[in-house]
């Protein structure tokens, strides 16, 4: 193939990311989106396989086929609940990638390039380097944090951001020496600053609480998009520049939209997840008494309901409750019954992790509410179910200025007339703070698996 057919095939395929990107910020057009990506990634692989400055193409089909083989099994096998796992370890994918990239383009560079151009070369290099070990032990800890292998809790060491900004330091000093002296200093530079890159990655997201894993993720998936940048100039692949671009500069902005949700700044995010040792709030309403609740009786109190909002999170998608609840949803709304579902922006695991799994149990998508949506309804709310959630409901958040989660935004369910908490234990929630809404005069649990509580309640109805 020409290198004339190779830049129009790529301009396609970059086209078509930027409509799967702006097909999956809607879900009636997520499927769609999903298609676009697809069928831009083929183009992009099969201009890149054919191209003029391609060799071996035995050895690059024979390793797509191993890629593809395992992709299609990890997809096949991976439950909805898994998917935050399996996101954050591709992400570490990408950036053993681009270490790798970054490695071979230094070894194996451009012989001639002198000057101005040979100190570019290097500093894509280092650079490229830097941002894939970082990326690929940070996504590590965060599969590791996602699948319960690594506490939850922030690691606190003493003069954290002090160690932090000495990394950044030295990192800087070392990339002056790697530009500007022989190869025998370039290797050790490189070599250590590798080192020093793949321990930063790792204390990066091992101080950061489990409240702030969903801005984690996005923000590793900015990081993989800006390592593939990084790739892209050191291969001189356009299409790899520009499609690390999308993904990193996509990635900064989720993060951002997020952390605004969650009334915290990025910066803070990144030096520290929400608390010290997760321990509960200092609220003495938090060791108050609470009442119970059970099926049969839940369903006796939807029956009498005319407005019932719906607050699912990650305890949902651990039980695979979502389709009993989408059965629930339909039945009521079948008698007149208003029901909606409230979603909180870091609800789940993963962004956007409630609403893949409703849509996925086919609720249909224009009672899906965000927060800032439905916060004003709750106080007109007859019932409130909350599935699965804790830390997303929890009105200390507004309540306690001493409490880890202070000033999050959260859902007002305290509000409505009733609220059923779906819950297994009185334990607290993926940040370890203890949730006030518990010990509220309107509030009952319904303890037990909240899959075999819903089906209870189907029945009743």
């Amino acid at each position: 193939m020409s290198g004339g057919r190779v830049t129009a095939a790529y301009i396609v395929a970059a086209i078509l990311f930027i409509f799967s990107l702006a097909g999956l910020s809607k879900h009636e057009t997520s499927r769609q989106g999903n298609l676009y990506g697809i069928v831009g990634m083929a183009i992009a692989l099969v201009a890149t396989v054919l191209g003029t400055e391609v060799s071996w193409v035995v050895w690059i089909l024979l390793a797509m086929v191993i890629g593809g083989t395992a992709g299609c099994w990890l997809a096949r096998r991976v439950e909805m609940t898994e998917m935050p796992e399996l996101v954050a370890m591709l992400h570490s994918f990408v950036g053993l990638a681009a270490v790798l990239v970054g490695y071979n383009s230094f070894i194996d560079h451009e012989p001639g390039i002198t000057g101005v151009m040979e100190n570019i070369h290097l500093t894509e290099v280092f650079l490229g380097v830097f941002i894939g070990a970082v990326t690929f032990t940070g996504s590590v800890v965060a599969f590791g944090k996602l699948r319960g292998k690594i506490s939850s809790k922030p690691l606190m060491l003493p003069h954290r951001h002090t160690l932090n900004l000495a990394a950044l330091v030295m990192l800087f000093v070392l990339l002056v020496i790697f530009v500007r002296t022989g190869s025998g200093g370039q290797q050790v530079s490189l070599l250590l600053m590798t080192a020093i890159a793949l321990a930063f990655g790792w204390h990066l997201v091992a101080s950061i609480g489990g409240a702030d894993m969903p801005v984690v993720v996005s923000m590793l998936n900015s990081y993989s998009g800006w390592a593939a940048a990084a790739a892209g100039f050191m291969l001189g692949n356009d299409l790899l520049i520009v499609t690390g671009a999308l993904v990193g500069s996509s990635g900064a902005i989720l993060s951002y939209i997020m952390c605004k949700a969650m009334n915290r700044s990025f910066v803070s995010v990144i030096a520290g997840g929400f608390g010290t040792d997760g321990g509960a709030s200092t609220s003495e309403e938090a060791t108050g008494e609470h009442r119970e609740i059970s099926a049969e009786e839940t369903a006796e109190l939807l029956r009498n309901s005319d407005s019932v909002i719906i607050t699912p999170g990650y305890g949902m998608a651990v039980a695979q409750a979502q389709y009993p609840v989408a059965e629930i949803t339909e039945r009521m709304r079948a008698r007149g019954v208003n029901v909606r579902f409230g979603i909180h922006p870091v609800a789940g695991r993963l962004p956007g992790h409630m609403n893949v799994l409703l849509a996925e149990a086919k609720v249909p998508y224009d009672i899906v509410l965000e927060m800032d949506e439905i916060n004003e309804d709750f106080a007109q709310t007859d019932t409130v179910l909350v599935i699965g959630a804790n830390d997303t409901v929890n009105p200390a958040a507004q309540n306690d200025p001493h409490s880890p989660i202070a000033g999050m935004p959260v859902l007002e369910v305290w509000k409505a007339q009733n609220v059923i908490v779906f819950k297994r234990s009185m334990n607290t929630g993926y940040a370890g703070v203890q949730n006030l809404l518990f010990f509220k005069e309107n509030t009952q649990m319904l303890f037990g698996d909240a899959k075999k509580s819903v089906e209870a309640i189907l029945k009743a109805l």
